[in-house]
């Protein structure tokens, strides 16, 4: 399955080739991101909930190494989003130029977080296995991270409601 519009890249750079499946745009409203059709059927709901892979790029090495930095961060996503974390979060710092991985057990799923400071950028994966609003990743990362673009592809996961045989369908409403 697709995800919705392929990679939504927030803030072009000039010269930036066309990539596929990439739609290129500013979006003044991060929320955007979710309604750009994916070419299949949108008004069904996904069964198995949603998946944000996110990446801010051009992002100081500082802050890309700064741990209570990224663990602020991830705590804003859960508590904005409601979401339960399931014990302890795992961190690790890596030894010098390198960065921090993260990890949330959520009773929704789980969030990640990677970066990567000799290059200027982190990544995060949020999966919920329920729908939830957008984050407003770009607004957010922009703010805590310093990054020059934030790219945000959001992927439904499992069937689609109206993929699945009548049957079916009734059990789950």
């Amino acid at each position: 399955m697709p995800c919705s519009g392929g990679w939504i890249r927030q803030r072009p750079r000039p010269g930036d080739a066309p990539m596929p499946f990439m739609i290129s745009t500013t979006l003044a409203d991060p929320r955007a991101a979710a309604a750009i059709p994916s070419g299949d059927d949108d008004a069904a709901p996904s069964l198995l909930g949603s998946e944000w892979l996110v990446e801010a790029l051009g992002c100081p090495a500082a802050r890309l190494q700064d741990l209570e930095r990224l663990q602020s961060v991830c705590e804003q996503v859960l508590r904005e989003l409601h979401l339960n974390r399931i014990g302890a979060p795992l961190w690790h710092r890596f030894p010098e130029p390198g960065g921090v991985t993260g990890l949330y057990l959520l009773a929704e799923s789980h969030l990640a977080c990677h970066t990567y400071p000799e290059h200027g950028v982190a990544t995060f994966n949020l999966y919920c296995c329920r729908p939830r609003e957008p984050w407003p990743w770009e607004l957010r990362l922009r703010e805590t991270l310093a990054a020059t673009t934030v790219q945000v592809r959001v992927c439904p996961r499992g069937p689609r409601l109206n993929a699945l045989p009548l049957a079916d369908r009734e059990e789950q409403r």
